[in-house]
C-alpha cells in the first residue's frame, strides 16, 4: 500500500531547490553562469595563471602579433603590446583588476546601501523627506558621471576609483532597498507581527530583509554590471587605473594609437569587457524570470 503523504513532493521544495529549478531550464542564463564562474575563477586565481610577468619589458618583442599569425609565437598567444609586454598576462591580471574590483565595489555599496535603506525605510516624518528627497536628486545625476565627479575630487588612482564607483553606486541601492522595505511595512503578516509585540529591529530582521533578498540580488547584477563599465571607463579616460596598471580600460587607452599596427592589443581587452558585462546581465535575468516563474507556480 503506498503511504499517503499530505504534500506532494513538487510542491515542497525549499525556495532555493524552486529557483535553481527555474534558473537551470534556461540555457542562456546556465551559459551567463558558466561565463561568470570563470570571471570569478580568473579574478582570485589570475597571479597564478599568468605565464609571464604582465610588466616586464622585453625590447626584441615588440608589437608581435598573435600566436595565430605567421609572425606570431606559441609562448605569446595574444602578442605583446608596445613595451614588450605579453597580452595575455596583462588582460588575466586586468581581470583582477576590472572584475574582481566591480565585486568588492558592489559588496561594499551593498553593505552601506542595507543600513542607510533600512535606516531610511524604517524611519517616519520629516527626516525621512528629507532622505528620501535628496536620494531623489542624487539619482538624476548618472553613476558615471558622479564617479568621475568623485574621482575628481579624491584624485586618479585604482583605490580612488574603487570609492568613487562605490559612492556612486550607494544612492541606487538605498533608494531600491528603501522602497522595498516600505512596500513589505504595509503587509498584513508586519501588522500582525507588530501586535504580537515585535519591535523594529526584529520585524526589519525577521519579517522585512528575508523577503527583500530577491529583489536585492537582481539590484546586485544590474550595480555589477554598471560598476565594470564605470571603472573600465574610468581607466579609459585616465581617471582611474593609471600606467603601467593592467587594467582593461586603461589597457584601451594605451593602445588606441597603435589600433592599426596592433588591433589585438585593443579588440581583447574590449571584448573582454563586454563579455564579463554579457555575463552578469545574463545571470541577472535569468534569476529575475526564474524568481517570477516560483512565485507564479
Amino acid at each position: 500500500m503506498q503511504k499517503f503523504r499530505l504534500y506532494f513532493e513538487e510542491n515542497n521544495r525549499s525556495p532555493l531547490v524552486q529557483l535553481w529549478r527555474e534558473f537551470a531550464r534556461q540555457h542562456s542564463a546556465l551559459f551567463g553562469l558558466a561565463l561568470f564562474a570563470g570571471f570569478l575563477l580568473l579574478s582570485i586565481l589570475a597571479p597564478l595563471l599568468t605565464p609571464h610577468d604582465p610588466y616586464l619589458q622585453a625590447d626584441h618583442l615588440l608589437l608581435l602579433p598573435p600566436s595565430w599569425s605567421e609572425q606570431g609565437l606559441v609562448q605569446y598567444p595574444f602578442g605583446t603590446d608596445d613595451l614588450g609586454r605579453d597580452l595575455l598576462s596583462r588582460m588575466l591580471k586586468g581581470t583582477t583588476y576590472t572584475f574582481g574590483l566591480a565585486l568588492v565595489t558592489v559588496l561594499g555599496a551593498l553593505i552601506a546601501g542595507l543600513a542607510l535603506g533600512a535606516l531610511a525605510g524604517m524611519s517616519r516624518g520629516v527626516k525621512s523627506s528629507f532622505f528620501n528627497h535628496l536620494l531623489d536628486l542624487i539619482l538624476t545625476i548618472p553613476s558615471l558621471l558622479l564617479a568621475i565627479i568623485i574621482v575628481a575630487v579624491l584624485g586618479p588612482g585604482l583605490a580612488n576609483t574603487a570609492w568613487a564607483v562605490s559612492l556612486a553606486l550607494l544612492p541606487q541601492f538605498v533608494h531600491g532597498i528603501r522602497n522595498a522595505i516600505a512596500e513589505q511595512l504595509k503587509q498584513d503578516y508586519v501588522t500582525a507581527y507588530r501586535l504580537d509585540g515585535a519591535n523594529n529591529w526584529q520585524v526589519l530582521t525577521r519579517l522585512v530583509i528575508p523577503n527583500i533578498w530577491e529583489k536585492v540580488t537582481i539590484m546586485c547584477s544590474m550595480a555589477l554590471s554598471t560598476a565594470i563599465l564605470d571603472i573600465a571607463a574610468l581607466g579609459f579616460l585616465s581617471l582611474g587605473a593609471q600606467a603601467p596598471t593592467a587594467e582593461w580600460g586603461a589597457m584601451i587607452n594605451d593602445s588606441l594609437d597603435l589600433i592599426y599596427l596592433a588591433p589585438a592589443s585593443v579588440a581583447i581587452p574590449g571584448l573582454l569587457i563586454f563579455t564579463a558585462v554579457l555575463s552578469v546581465n545574463l545571470v541577472g535575468d535569468g534569476l529575475k524570470i526564474a524568481m517570477q516563474r516560483r512565485r507564479e507556480g
